[in-house]
């Protein structure tokens, strides 16, 4: 498809298990306008694709946004137009996604990971947004991650780079749904939380607030954990800053003290200094906003 720079605007999509958001963003990232869809049920290629076009064409009815940038709940092809596997839809399985919504919607379009995406949102109107160089780690049911280098998200030769929170901190860990054992993802995520104390992570926040002395002291072993998992990736990619969102960033404070003291006592100054550590600042708003930066970059010399 013939792509061209003069356009005004693009689109930023954020497909999910059980919503599709959507927003029309120009260069500067104001958004114009936003909207908010279930996904169809089940969420079938065929249902997804039909439903993510008609809400393009209702949220750009003349066609001034040049360009659409997709999100995916799982990984994506090396050249950006594939969805793999979409995690929590139905069916999913080399998904030729971007082909299917150009041709329905006659623009040029870009794939992403949703963690890619939301990663590459806090660099550019985010916590990151200060900085070339940062990781991004949403603590959530899952751990997903996103590497930012000179402004650009780095996926790696086939796409599929930045999985951060499956990387091993413990080699007698629980094992992960990737194979692996003791995965950050083991340690640090909502399904943690709920495996060692049958609780949410709001409800333990709130308990070390109060002063529950065996709420502290997991929030202090949390912490421990993430900062083991952030020392190793401190050494490969001296990031700096590191955003750290999703769910369980509401518990920032609580865990904090851990993951610095983890981080000063494993890393070397010179490998750390500057380092920031912040909250994610978008939100559930970060995928979209991050797809639209992706489309900007491929297609609109930014």
């Amino acid at each position: 498809m013939t792509v061209t720079s003069t356009f005004e605007a693009v689109i930023g999509v954020d497909l999910g298990g059980t919503s599709i958001k959507l927003g029309c963003f120009d260069r500067a990232g104001t958004c114009t306008i936003e909207r908010s869809v279930p996904t169809p049920q089940p969420a079938t290629p065929e249902a997804v694709i039909a439903a993510m076009a008609a809400e393009i064409a209702e949220i750009d009815p003349d066609g001034r946004c040049g360009a659409i940038g997709i999100g995916t709940p799982g990984p994506v092809d090396a050249t950006e137009r594939v969805a793999l596997v979409a995690i929590n839809l139905a069916g999913w399985d080399n998904v030729p996604l971007a082909e299917a919504i150009e041709a329905r919607c006659k623009r040029p379009v870009v794939l992403g990971n949703d963690a890619n995406c939301a990663g590459l949102g806090e660099a550019w109107l985010g916590a990151a947004r200060s900085w070339r160089n940062a990781i991004v780690l949403t603590l959530g049911t899952g751990v997903g991650g996103a590497i930012v280098l000179d402004g650009q998200l780095f996926t790696g030769h086939r796409g599929a780079a930045g999985e951060l929170g499956l990387i091993s901190i413990d080699p007698d860990g629980p094992k992960c749904n990737s194979g692996n054992h003791g995965s950050i993802e083991q340690f640090c995520s909502v399904q943690a939380i709920r495996r060692d104390l049958g609780c949410e992570p709001l409800e333990l926040s709130q308990r070390a607030d109060a002063g529950d002395a065996e709420a502290i002291a997991y929030w202090q072993r949390y912490g421990r954990y993430l900062g083991i998992g952030l020392a190793n990736l401190i050494y490969v990619l001296t990031p700096e800053t590191i955003v750290l969102g999703g769910g369980i960033s509401a518990g920032f404070d609580l865990f904090l003290p851990s993951v610095l003291e983890e981080i000063e006592a494993r890393v070397l100054p010179t490998s750390r200094e500057g380092l920031v550590i912040r909250v994610a600042e978008l939100g559930n708003r970060a995928g979209a906003i991050g797809a639209a930066r992706l489309a900007w970059q491929r297609f609109g010399s930014v």
